[in-house]
């Protein structure tokens, strides 16, 4: 079968740029083969179905691959399609072809504005001073050698005081230090599920989580936002879910908030299943001003298991996560990590335990910015793009937003040719839906907002959607 057409302009990344389309193309397309990205022997898609899925004409689509064969690089034959050179053998395990990985693995182009992965982009002031506390608290060290696979004791103290104040009673034997969130799912992934586990998900969620699950090989089945449906899904006939995950606080994408009773019906859902249950709070802290949140999933059931980071609150260079969970799960993490990975940065779990105390603080003076740039994003979108639905959040980073029509992963790479990266929604709904949607992040300042949306309007019209006017005013987003 022919490789599917959006698959394979996700693995493209940013391949617009100056020149002509079809070269463009070609070379983009050059680098995957010659990297082995596209093994010998790949179908890939036709003419006019990988055009569609670009958004550009079917003759640029055919002049490159026609540039290709002249190359031998690619074979076309009438009736038969068109391939990668060479004889199908086993290639190199596949890589992720997830566009919010391959957006940051591109080199940086200052004419591409980056609304698809959303983190601080500049380290805050606090963290500087808690990285002084931490070097003179290094240099004290001694008979130590750093390796530190459950993490360093002060920072496992400073996250399980961390979930005590919340409410959820915890000790640092509960808590495994990871680098980051996403290595926190991983672990999680590697040792609760074998390949073919069933993990239960929402429709749409986390990209990096089901990359995760993907990897492990995992069988990956949906249930709406909030999990809603997940006790009969857990009576269903056949293997019991093996693995569940849930976003309940500012949801990613669509910002959420699952609300206290429902979180309470879940936990215990899960109790009775035996089913372990992650939450992930990467976002938890990142509520509006007057927004209250409520408990921790983790203070309603016993089988919770919480993945944070400090990567959206403080800073995506501070590459500092945990989790927190019973201590039986822990010590079976902490085995695997010893494996892949000795230890994390010392002197960065230093900085994250002076740092953690005040990070509701941070979060907290940061968030009516973070509100304003939220409705500066909305009021463009409503200014030049009224019939596009961008419901308001209540926290978060992210906003959900539905096109009138076509689907989001053409119209991301019509948006990229304009210099705006977007994230489009099918790659976060593993039920094949979602795919009339993007995912956009509010964190710029206004000015570039501004532009980003002027260049939406402009690629938006390039893509057939004509002068948007007048449509009704998109209601809030909730769980």
């Amino acid at each position: 079968m022919p490789m599917d057409p959006a698959e394979l302009a996700d693995r493209l990344g940013r391949w617009p740029g100056r020149g002509p389309l079809y070269l463009l193309l070609a070379a983009r397309l050059r680098r995957l083969v010659d990297e082995g990205e596209l093994p010998p022997g790949t179908a890939l898609p036709p003419d006019r179905a990988f055009a569609s899925a670009l958004a550009v004409g079917r003759g640029t689509v055919v002049a490159a691959y026609d540039q290709l064969r002249l190359e031998g690089r690619i074979v076309r034959r009438q009736g038969s399609g068109t391939r990668v050179a060479g004889p199908p053998r086993p290639g190199p395990r596949d890589t992720t072809g997830a566009p919010v990985f391959l957006h940051l693995l591109e080199p940086r182009d200052d004419d591409v504005i980056l609304l698809a992965c959303a983190a601080p982009t500049a380290p805050p002031a606090m963290l500087l001073t808690a990285y002084e506390r931490a070097l003179s608290r290094l240099a004290t060290v001694t008979n130590d050698i750093g390796y530190h696979p459950s993490g360093h004791r002060l920072l496992r103290r400073a996250v399980a005081d961390h979930y005590t104040r919340r409410g959820v009673p915890t000790g640092p034997e509960q808590v495994l230090v990871t680098n980051g969130g996403q290595q926190a799912l991983s672990l999680l992934a590697r040792t609760l599920v074998e390949p073919g586990g069933t993990v239960l998900v929402e429709a749409p969620t986390y990209p990096g989580a089901l990359e995760a699950f993907h990897e492990q090989s995992a069988s990956v089945r949906t249930l709406p936002v909030g999990l809603d449906g997940f006790e009969a899904a857990t009576r269903t006939p056949g293997p019991r879910p093996k693995l569940a995950y849930v976003v309940s606080t500012h949801h990613n994408p669509t910002g959420g908030l699952l609300p206290a009773l429902p979180r309470r019906r879940l936990a215990a859902a899960a109790d009775a299943a035996d089913v372990p249950l992650i939450d992930d709070e990467v976002l938890a802290h990142l509520a509006f001003p007057g927004q209250d949140t409520p408990p921790p999933l983790a203070a309603f059931g016993e089988t919770v298991i919480s993945v944070g980071s400090l990567s959206k609150s403080v800073w995506g260079g501070l590459r500092i996560g945990w989790i927190r969970a019973a201590r039986p799960v822990i010590d079976r993490l902490a085995r695997l990590r010893a494996v892949h990975d000795l230890g994390g940065n010392l002197p960065a779990q230093l900085a994250a335990a002076e740092l953690l105390p005040h990070v509701e603080t941070l979060c907290q003076d940061l968030a009516a910015d973070r509100r304003a740039r939220h409705d500066h994003l909305r009021a463009e979108l409503a200014r030049r793009l009224p019939r596009w639905q961008a419901p308001a959040v209540t926290g978060g980073q992210t906003l959900w937003v539905r096109l009138p029509h076509g689907d989001g992963d053409s119209f991301a790479q019509t948006a990229l040719r304009h210099g705006v990266a977007v994230l489009p929604g099918s790659g976060l709904d593993a039920s094949g839906g979602s795919g009339e949607f993007i995912r956009i992040h509010f964190l710029a300042d206004p000015d570039t907002l501004t532009k980003a949306v002027r260049r939406l309007a402009t690629a938006w019209r390039s893509y057939g959607g004509g002068h948007d006017r007048g449509a009704p005013a998109p209601r809030s987003m909730a769980i």
